[in-house]
C-alpha cells in the first residue's frame, strides 16, 4: 500500500492548534484537531 499524501492547510492546522489550546474544547472536538494536526508536513509542526 502507498502511504497517506494529504496534508492540512496552514489555515486548518492554525484552527486546530486553536482547538487543542482552547481549556473548553471537547474530547471530539481535540481528537478531530489531533488527527489533522497529524498530517502537517513535519516541517511545519510546532
Amino acid at each position: 500500500m502507498g502511504t497517506n499524501s494529504r496534508q492540512t492547510s496552514s489555515k486548518a492546522a492554525s484552527a486546530a492548534s486553536k482547538v487543542l489550546s482552547n481549556p473548553t474544547s471537547t474530547k471530539a472536538e481535540k481528537t478531530a484537531a489531533a488527527s489533522a494536526l497529524s498530517q502537517t508536513p513535519s516541517g511545519k509542526r510546532k
